[in-house]
């Protein structure tokens, strides 16, 4: 198991892969340690870690925090109690329902981190860039992707010239004929795919916005978004990380179909009767 995967803390998990070596192992401390760090001192920890007094007052700030106590303060109120397990892994030898039960624990409380983490001043953000938007592009590859075919399928209910591209020579095709009228949503867990990347920065070159929905806030991609929705599930060894958070991923798209039909509820209620009225032919 991977010390990360025991952080009950959101913004512990979503930043370890950006700590330095010895910024690491603060975080695996304090990752085996939650509940005795609250009676510890910055001293007490660098003694604890190896490194110095400055270092784990670097490794706070890093983490958005002012100091170590505010580190603690979060820390507090995301404990969970003695009879809640931090993360649930799935079993060969596990029962279906055994299975189901783990499954549907962890997305929850993927969503729950996600609620935690998510800066909804960038959802409204998001959401009037692609209100104005002309057209809008949505990228992304492998798992990615069939969140980004779902982008598609719901923002057409809205009228929007919306396209979803999982192909690297199509998208670059898409990001060279945007204008700064359009809109790119960027979906990656990594935020490392390089075809993606490269998408993204021919976008950017024809000043079009750029929306990002990844797992990792200072991933490559976050850097190059104008906006970042920042969301990640609860990792299990049976299934990967990026399987886990693409169902929070899928909410944040929800979230911003949410708003956008909020912004335009007139139209959108026009629209929806008009697509089931075509879609009722279809039945028997």
């Amino acid at each position: 198991m991977e010390k990360e995967q025991l952080f009950q803390l959101p913004i512990l998990r979503s930043r370890y892969h950006d700590l330095t070596k010895s910024e690491r192992r603060i975080a695996d401390y304090i990752a085996e340690n939650e509940k005795n760090i609250m009676e510890q001192t910055i001293s007490d920890i660098a003694v604890q870690t190896k490194s110095s007094e400055i270092t784990v007052s670097r490794f706070c700030k890093k983490l958005g925090f002012s100091g170590l106590q505010s580190l603690k303060i979060a820390l507090a109120g995301e404990l969970l109690g003695p009879d809640e397990s931090i993360y649930l892994d799935i079993q060969k030898a596990d029962s279906y329902e055994a299975i189901a039960g783990k499954l549907f624990r962890n997305i929850n409380d993927g969503l729950q981190d996600t609620l935690k983490v998510l800066d909804f001043r960038a959802i409204e953000k998001a959401v009037g860039v692609l209100c104005k938007a002309r057209r809008i592009a949505v990228y992304g590859f492998g798992n990615s992707a069939t969140v980004c075919r779902d982008i598609e399928t719901r923002f057409l209910r809205f009228g929007m010239m919306v396209n979803a591209y999982s192909d690297s020579h199509m998208q670059v095709t898409s990001a060279s004929l945007l204008t700064e009228a359009d809109a790119v949503i960027a979906v990656s867990h990594t935020g490392a795919t390089i075809e993606l990347l490269q998408s993204v920065d021919i976008a950017k070159a024809n000043a079009v916005p750029v929306i990002a929905i990844t797992s990792y806030v200072r991933s490559s991609l976050a850097k190059k978004a104008d906006i970042i929705l920042h969301g990640m599930g609860r990792e299990v060894k049976y299934r990967s990380e990026a399987v886990a958070s693409r169902f929070v991923h899928f909410a944040i798209a929800d979230l911003l179909y949410t708003g956008v039909s909020l912004q335009n509820s007139e139209e959108y209620v026009d629209h929806m009767q008009k697509m089931r009225q075509v879609i009722a032919k279809k039945r028997v």
